[in-house]
C-alpha cells in the first residue's frame, strides 16, 4: 500500500510539473506574466486533507487481508504509523510476533514434512526435543555445534531413508539376487569381477570402444519379471552416446564389445540405478539388456 501511495503522488506531482513547465517557459521568452486559469477550488490545505484521505482507499482491506492486521487493534497500527522511527518495545514486539510466526511454521509445517520424510506411516520425531534443539540454537546455549548437528542429521535421515527404501522395494533387489545367482550357472553366461554378467549372441569382429568414445547402439530393456522399459527397435532409432555417459554396467559391457557384438547383459542394481527409480524402472532393480553395437560414432 506504501508504494502504491508513494506512486500515485509521484503522478500527481508528475502532472503538476508538466502544467506549470510551459507556463513559465512562456513567461520566460515573452518578458511579462502570463495570467494562468484558476482552478483552486479549496485552499492547499483543505486538498492536501482530503487528498490524504482519498489514498487510504482499500488501506483496511489491505491491512486485514495482506498483513493480518485485527481490526480491534488499528490504534497500535496509529502508533506504528505515528513513530515510524521503531523504538525498544515496538522491536520487542516485532521479534515477538515473529516468534510466534515461526513457532507456527515449526508445528503445522517442518515437523511434519521431517515426520515423513523419515517414516510415510508413523510420526517418529520427537516434537518436543525438536523444538528444545531449535530453541537452544537461536539462544545460543546449545550442546551442539551447528555442524555436529548437521552431521548428526544428515547420517541418521541417510538411515531412516535406507530402512524406508527397503521396506518398500527391498524385494526388489533380493529378487535380482536370486535371478543372478540361478542365471550364473546358465550355458554361456559369464560373470565379470564386478557381477555384470553377460552372454554372447552375436561375435563381432570391429574395433572395441573406449570408455569415451561415442557408440550406436539398438538396444532393448527387460526386468527380472519380463516387464520391459525400453526399446529402441520399437522406436525405430538407434541411440547414440558416450561409453561413459550410461550406467556403469553399460559402459562396462560396451568397453569390451567389439563393433558387431549383439549381447545380452544382465546388470546387478548396484552397477544400474540402485536406490533410484527411473521411469518404469523401480529402485534396486536387476536389469537385462539385449544389445546390439552398430558403430563408434566419429
Amino acid at each position: 500500500m506504501a508504494m502504491r501511495v508513494f506512486r500515485f503522488v509521484i503522478i500527481a506531482l508528475g502532472l503538476l510539473v508538466c502544467v506549470s513547465a510551459p507556463a513559465a517557459t512562456k513567461a520566460k521568452k515573452n518578458k511579462k506574466a502570463v495570467e494562468v486559469a484558476k482552478v483552486d477550488t479549496v485552499s492547499i490545505n483543505d486538498f492536501s486533507y482530503a487528498y490524504g484521505i482519498a489514498q487510504t482507499n482499500g488501506l483496511m482491506s489491505y491491512l486485514v487481508q495482506r498483513l493480518g492486521v485485527d481490526t480491534a487493534y488499528v490504534n497500535y497500527f496509529l502508533n506504528g504509523f505515528d513513530n515510524p522511527g521503531m523504538d525498544e518495545e515496538a522491536k520487542q514486539m516485532k521479534a515477538y510476533t515473529a516468534g510466534k510466526e515461526i513457532r507456527q511454521q515449526v508445528e503445522e509445517q517442518i515437523v511434519p514434512q521431517v515426520n515423513k520424510q523419515i517414516n510415510d506411516t508413523v510420526d517418529l520425531l520427537n516434537k518436543v526435543r525438536f523444538i528444545e534443539g531449535f530453541r537452544a540454537a537461536i539462544a545460543g546455549n546449545a550442546t551442539l555445534t551447528s555442524d555436529s548437528a548437521q552431521a548428526i542429521a544428515s547420517k541418521q535421515l541417510e538411515y531412516y531413508n535406507n530402512v524406508k527404501m527397503e521396506a518398500k522395494y527391498g524385494q526388489n533387489r533380493r529378487d535380482g539376487e536370486a535371478f543372478l545367482k540361478a542365471n550364473a550357472k546358465k550355458d554361456g553366461v559369464k560373470t565379470t569381477a564386478s557381477g555384470l554378467q553377460y552372454k554372447v549372441l552375436t561375435a563381432g569382429t570391429g574395433e572395441t570402444p573406449k570408455a569415451t568414445d561415442k557408440v550406436k547402439v539398438n538396444y532393448e530393456g527387460h526386468l527380472v519379471d519380463g516387464t520391459e522399459f525400453d526399446s529402441s527397435y520399437k522406436r525405430n532409432q538407434p541411440a547414440e552416446f558416450a561409453c561413459n555417459q550410461v550406467i556403469k554396467g553399460w559402459t562396462e559391457a560396451l568397453t569390451m564389445m567389439p563393433v558387431g557384438s549383439k549381447w545380452e547383459i544382465y546388470i546387478p542394481q548396484e552397477l544400474a540405478y540402485g536406490a533410484r527409480e527411473t521411469g518404469k524402472i523401480p529402485p534396486f532393480s536387476t536389469l537385462i539388456f539385449t544389445v546390439e553395437l552398430l558403430e563408434i560414432v566419429k
